[in-house]
């Protein structure tokens, strides 16, 4: 039994953190997917402004760092789990920006008050977010609990060596 763990471990020097990376590329796709369901409402001009451009702009930004992450938790360096975990919880706070606004939001067309966001709408945004968020986060336990095996296997190693 030991002696499996052993190899196990041992493997990991050799081998690619995949599941914490896979599970962040997976977070990238969702955030595509919210990123497409919120753009293309357009309900009268309630969506033009500068918190618009901002969200833009982040997403991009967030597609970069997730995929910066992805990459530098695939060689289980710890700091990239790190910022995985920062990420979800940002994504998770992103659901009382745009969509908790634009769901409790109504514009006037044609004489007529209609919702920016209907339920069914708000309800996907928030799947997607959440969704975005958790493998965010189960991507970052791993790559935590992983680089940490790692790095007390390597200094176990070392210790028999010197």
């Amino acid at each position: 039994m030991n002696d499996e763990k052993t190899i196990r471990l041992d493997r990991m020097r050799y081998t690619k953190n995949s599941l914490a990376s896979g599970l962040a590329l997976l977070a990238i796709l969702v955030n595509v997917f919210y990123f497409i369901n919120i753009y293309e409402s357009n309900v009268a001009s309630w969506y033009y402004n500068i918190l618009m451009g901002a969200s833009i702009l982040y997403n991009l930004i967030f597609m970069l760092a997730a995929f910066l992450c992805s990459e530098g938790i695939k060689n289980y360096k710890i700091g990239y789990a790190y910022g995985m975990f920062v990420l979800g919880i940002i994504q998770i706070i992103r659901i009382f920006i745009y969509p908790v606004r634009a769901h409790s939001s109504t514009v006037e067309i044609m004489k007529e008050t209609v919702t920016v966001m209907e339920t069914k709408q708000f309800i996907t945004c928030v799947i997607y977010l959440v969704v975005s968020a958790a493998c965010l986060i189960l991507g970052a336990i791993v790559g935590v609990v992983r680089s940490r095996q790692l790095q007390a296997h390597i200094a176990s190693l070392e210790a028999q060596q010197g």
